[in-house]
């Protein structure tokens, strides 16, 4: 039994990845395609491309960002919080994607394991304590701070680079901002394996080495997986999230889109390499195009899908631990 659920959260989890990078693939390549700076089939290669490679660089990394952030039991207990985990958070990012809109994986991922965990308690196990510092540090501190600040920092940039883009022609600036644009889908692609690759890796290895395992060496095929999974994901292409994001959210031009990409990218950067945050590149992509759309005088936000879109980031880490718990009460009897 333990080994058919371990090749369960195998499964499961490259299920998870290949979602991520199939629902996250609107990041990279939304504002790229819409502004027409690559075609979506380039588009969608470059950024699987830098998935993959942001996804092991993570590997590398992983002993500097830790992955003490996800711990479960040992033995089969904790294969079915993993596995009742990564099993919630697909669930609710097929439902988001089905819908069109664009939501954290990693948010996902955290709620599930939350709920996962509070299964374990009522089936009397002890509490394991550092829940609601999981909860406050990956998921609510992130969710309030990183849209403020992308959308803040988007909003002030695009004034700054109007303003030294206001002697050339439009066409000439647009040309330029287009070929940066192709710069910036590669440099998100790159951010969002380099977040969310890492935690596919720790779900990984959580569960074939344990919470103890060698965050410094990482065995090759848990990394193998975890790109392949996320880069094959990337190729896939959500294009109901893209058309979200592009299209019905706010309208945009390759210079607003170039600053929307350049903050995505900065806060990624930091968050990850400095701060060690777990920043959503979808908030933070999300935030950066309204900041970057709303300094023009025809902003036209959609505002009750943006209502709608604020409502479902809440939503998700709480959907996802309700999800959890019922599935990790459902499997119980496997571990009995």
């Amino acid at each position: 039994m333990t080994i058919a659920l371990l090749v369960a959260v195998v499964v499961f989890t490259c299920l998870f990845g290949f979602l991520n990078g199939f629902r996250d693939a609107s990041n990279a390549v939304g504002l790229t395609v819409r502004t027409r700076a690559l075609t979506p089939s380039i588009a969608v290669v470059l950024a699987a491309v830098f998935n993959v490679i942001g996804t092991v660089t993570s590997a590398w990394l992983l002993d500097y960002f830790g992955g003490q952030w996800l711990t479960a039991p040992s033995g089969t207990r904790g294969l079915v919080v993993l596995l009742a985990t990564v099993v919630g958070a697909s669930l609710w990012n097929v439902y988001l994607w089905w819908r069109g809109y664009p939501s954290s994986s990693t948010h996902a991922l955290v709620g599930g394991l939350v709920g996962a965990t509070l299964a374990e308690v009522i089936r009397g196990q002890a509490f394991q304590h550092g829940l609601a510092d999981l909860l406050w540090l990956q998921v609510w501190l992130p969710l309030l701070v990183s849209p403020l600040l992308a959308f803040g920092a988007a909003f002030f940039l695009t004034s700054f680079t109007t303003w030294i883009a206001r002697h050339s022609q439009p066409s000439q600036a647009h040309a330029t901002l287009r070929a940066a644009q192709s710069v910036g889908t590669a440099a998100v692609a790159f951010g969002h394996g380099l977040q969310d690759g890492q935690r596919i890796i720790a779900v990984l290895v959580v569960a074939a080495i344990g919470n103890q395992g060698d965050w410094a060496g990482v065995p090759g095929w848990i990394v193998t997986l975890a790109a392949l999974a996320l880069g094959l994901g990337t190729l896939a292409g959500g294009w109901r999230v893209t058309y979200t994001l592009s299209h019905r959210l706010i309208r945009t031009d390759p210079l607003r889109g170039f600053v929307s990409q350049l903050v995505t990218t900065l806060m990624l950067f930091f968050g990850a390499l400095w701060l060690r945050w777990p920043l959503s590149t979808t908030h933070t992509v999300a935030a950066s195009i309204l900041g970057a759309g709303s300094n023009q005088g025809y902003a036209a936000i959609h505002r009750r899908l943006l209502t709608r879109l604020v409502a479902f980031w809440i939503a998700t880490p709480l959907a996802t631990a309700l999800l959890g718990l019922v599935l990790a009460l459902a499997l119980d009897p496997l571990v009995r």
